[in-house]
């Protein structure tokens, strides 16, 4: 396993909200992203997700609520609730995504060449 530098893989990311794998610790996949203030859509995901702001302001609303925060700051988004990212979200953006276990089911049964669940792999 190699060390991973986030904030570089970031930066080389085609374009703003676009998210790249970084690992996988068992079923759920690590990404990070490149927030550019402008809003995401409200989406609601089967299992829940880790949002960690490594810099800049994430600005959320979670079921009608407004959630700010910033460097080291990390939240939980439960199982199906509504968040949706507000105007003024700048930064990098660190993702730990559970995997539905359909999605987790189909992709342990293509062949990839990763190292075992529990390892981190890029």
């Amino acid at each position: 396993m190699s060390v991973v530098k986030v904030s570089e893989a970031a930066t080389a990311l085609p374009r703003a909200w676009s998210s790249r794998v970084l690992g996988r610790v068992g079923t759920a996949a690590v990404k990070v992203l490149r927030m550019d203030e402008l809003p995401v859509e409200e989406e609601r995901h089967a299992e829940p997700e880790a949002l960690l702001v490594l810099d800049g302001r994430l600005e959320l609303d979670v079921d009608g609520e407004a959630v700010t925060m910033g460097p080291g700051e990390m939240y939980v988004v439960a199982a199906g609730t509504a968040h949706a990212v507000r105007p003024g979200s700048s930064g990098t953006l660190l993702i730990v995504e559970a995997e539905a276990e359909a999605e987790a089911e189909a992709e342990a049964d293509r062949p990839t060449g990763r190292p075992s669940p529990g390892m981190l792999a890029l």
